[in-house]
């Protein structure tokens, strides 16, 4: 099976292949299809635009496609920046311009009340020719339970923890330095990348669709062919 990622951020595309290492499937990214333009994220919620993502690049490619929109949800402040999360401090904002600006909105906020969840909702747009073959396995197993939409599969993960009253940390991306992880107390930036890819919402949601893949037959453990 073929998947573009649907993606040019080089931080996610590392982090996804190596969630779905093992698998006997090719990865491509849309750094392999430059002609392929941004996708417009004017969804109301992650499930929207992830879909969003993954159909454009699917059917700009040809290949079935696999995008993911993540969320910060806090819950002092109402829920934001929620879907807003990448572009908090502005649509050309760095990592760190939104982390600063978090702080700022938070740092009156106490502790014991900086509640926070990452949630990653994960879409994988499917190509015609693997729909078909979806649709030959449900044929064959007929217990199975299928999806909402045939041409599309979902997955989520949810990761919840706190705000940091400050940056920690030299490793990972995006809010990485100020979420902290609460079985560990440290934050995502302050742990190793297979120790973040160990439990973070985007492990979640790639685990989740992993698994449907393999129950679905459209992906099997071991070497690419």
């Amino acid at each position: 099976m073929e998947i573009v990622l649907a993606t040019r951020n080089k931080d996610k595309v590392r982090e996804i292949v190596a969630l779905f290492a093992g698998l006997d499937i090719e990865v491509s990214t849309l750094d392999d299809f430059p002609e392929a333009p941004a996708t417009v994220e004017d969804g109301e919620t992650l499930e929207a635009n992830a879909i969003k993502k993954a159909s454009e690049a699917r059917d700009l490619t040809g290949h079935s496609a696999l995008a993911d929109d993540t969320g910060l949800e806090v819950e002092s402040l109402g829920g934001a920046p929620g879907i807003f999360a990448a572009r908090y401090a502005g649509e050309e904002a760095t990592y760190q311009d939104n982390c600063r600006k978090l702080l700022r909105e938070m740092r009156d906020v106490p502790p014991g009340e900086r509640q926070a969840r990452f949630r990653t909702v994960m879409a994988l747009a499917l190509a015609p020719a693997d729909t078909a073959r979806l649709l030959v396995h449900f044929a064959r197993h007929p217990d199975l339970g299928k999806p909402g939409t045939i041409d599309c599969l979902l997955s989520e993960g949810v990761l919840p923890g706190e705000i940091a009253a400050a940056a920690r940390g030299e490793s990972g991306f995006g809010y990485d330095p100020v979420f902290i992880e609460l079985a560990s107390g440290r934050t995502l930036a302050e742990m190793t990348e297979e120790e973040k890819n160990a439990t973070s919402h985007r492990y979640r949601a790639a685990i989740g669709m992993r698994e449907l893949l393999l129950r679905y037959e459209m992906a099997h453990e071991g070497e690419k062919a």
